[in-house]
Formats: C-alpha cells, structure tokens, sequence
C-alpha cells in the first residue's frame, strides 16, 4: 500500500512540473471550403484569431506569428536539360518525394530573424523545408529543389509574404492568402504557430476543402467512374458542335 501511495505521490508532483501553456491560438477562417467551377480565377482565405491567455503578457521579446497554408502533396520528377549539338535534351532526373501542389508563408516579420533553424527543421516551416527530401541518388539535388520552388513561385503556388500577418497589441491577428485560380482538389492545411524568441511555443491546424462543384464535379465525377459514358458524351457534343457550325458556315455563304 505504501509503495502504491508513494507512486501516486511521485505521478502527481510529475504533473505538477510541467508548466500549462500560457498563451494559446483561438482561430478562425473566413472560408473552410472552397469551390472550383468553370469561371474560378482564384479566391482569398483571411486567417484571423486571438491568443488566450491566462497571465498578463510576459516580459521579454515580442510575440511573432506564421501563418503556412499547404496543399496536397504530390511526387514530382524534376529533370535538368543540358545543350548537346546545339539541342537541349534532358541530361538527368531526379524524383522529389513528396512536394506541397500549392504553399504559402505569411510572417509577422523576415523569416529568418524569427525563428530559429531548429524549430524550422522541426515543423517544416520554410518552402524548401515543406519539399520531401529526393527520393534517388544525385549530385546535386538542392539544384532540383530550388529549380522546383522557382517554377512554382512564377505560378502563383508559392510564395513567402513576410511582414504580411498583422498583430495588434500583441494578442489578436490576421492574415490573407490568395489561392491561384491553378488549384487542385484535395484538403488543404492552414497552420498557425506563435513564436517568441525563435521558439514556437504553439501550433493551431485547421483544414480546408478544395474540391469542384456543379457542372465540372458532375464531369469529373462521370470521367472518373464511366470513363466510356464520358467518351460518348464528350464524342457527341463534338460531333453536335460541328454539325451546327457546318449548318451555320452553309447559310453564311447564301
């Protein structure tokens, strides 16, 4: 019995030791769900919250926020050209494990003053640290990666906007993220970290939906689960439109 009570004794002042979060993420998102139809040419997703707190704010340096919306992950085969005779062929490939379709990083300052490198390669924050490493054997597979990163920095799927999360009197926040009109569907995750000093000292996720809707998900849907009804019915409407600009070309010439 004593022993059992001296363990109880042992468990409660362990308990006791470790410290409660004092300042916490309450968010919330303009949209959870965003619908890709025929005319979609892009949205906005405004990330706003409050910190909670259970003491005033503490002494010391200041709070900073991230905000890093990310997309599904894909594999993607990178491949490097080279001139031979004056014709540019691909020389060598290199598989990237896993890389976000779409990624963003909104800061409350310059990334690299506000956190610190170890947090980074703990939570994946930065782009190049949110890219899966390559999965073969190359020479130079950073060259991949930040070949990767700038083609799609230029299509709008990534993209580092420091400075651009507002905090007011260091408790409530907010951010906005454009979402190119090249999205793919699939659940995409808004994370959220405060740091003090470097240091994350926590972390909010929330999900959003990407997904078609109306008339482009009914086709989707139809190419995807009757891929030979969707064959007829797309050999049809070709067949139709060029019955009818025939007839139309026909009576133009009378």
């Amino acid at each position: 019995m004593t022993g059992r009570v001296a363990a109880l004794l042992a468990l409660l002042l362990v308990l006791a030791s470790v410290p409660a979060r004092a300042e916490e993420i309450v968010l919330g998102l303009s949209a959870d769900e965003v619908g890709i139809t025929a005319t979609f040419d892009g949205s906005d997703i405004l990330v706003f919250g409050a910190i909670k707190r259970d003491a005033p704010i503490p002494a010391g340096p200041p709070l900073d926020v991230i905000v890093a919306v990310t997309g599904p992950l894909t594999p993607v085969v990178m491949r490097k050209k080279d001139r031979h005779f004056g014709i540019w062929v691909n020389s060598e490939a290199a598989q990237i494990d896993a890389a976000p379709s779409f990624y963003a990083v909104a800061t409350t300052g310059p990334l690299p003053r506000i956190l610190r490198d170890t947090e980074d390669l703990r939570h994946s924050i930065t782009i190049p640290r949110a890219i899966r490493s390559i999965g073969n054997e190359v020479a130079d597979s950073a060259a991949f990666t930040e070949a990767l990163i700038r083609i799609r920095s230029a299509e709008g799927l990534y993209s580092l906007l420091e400075g651009r999360v507002s905090l007011t009197e260091q408790t409530l926040f907010r951010s906005r993220i454009a979402l190119p009109a090249n999205l793919i569907e699939g659940r995409y995750d808004a994370r959220i970290f405060l740091v003090r000093d470097g240091a994350v000292i926590d972390v909010y996720e929330a999900p959003i939906s990407v997904r078609k809707v109306g008339l482009e998900r009914w086709l989707f849907n139809l190419a995807q689960v009757q891929p030979l009804a969707y064959g007829l019915l797309t050999l049809s409407i070709a067949v139709l439109l060029g019955w009818v600009a025939s007839v139309t070309f026909q009576r133009l010439r009378r």
